[in-house]
């Protein structure tokens, strides 16, 4: 159970375990990812997409990459 200090009567610190820190962490990230593939979703059903090969091409021509 995480624990807040306070200075003034204001949260100033949160501590907690290590183990929950990281499930938390865990569970941020997931949450961003989804979030992440729910854009990417939402971009290709506004046909926003661009064909594998003229990305691909893009990235060659941008990094100086050869074919």
């Amino acid at each position: 159970m995480p624990e807040v200090l306070t200075v003034n009567g204001k949260a100033e610190v949160v501590v907690q375990d290590a183990a929950s820190y990281q499930l938390m962490l865990d569970r941020l990230s997931r949450m961003e990812t989804i979030a992440a593939i729910q854009e990417g979703m939402a971009s290709a059903e506004r046909g926003e997409l661009k064909p594998a090969a003229q990305v691909l091409d893009e990235m060659r021509a941008r990094f100086g990459l050869a074919r």
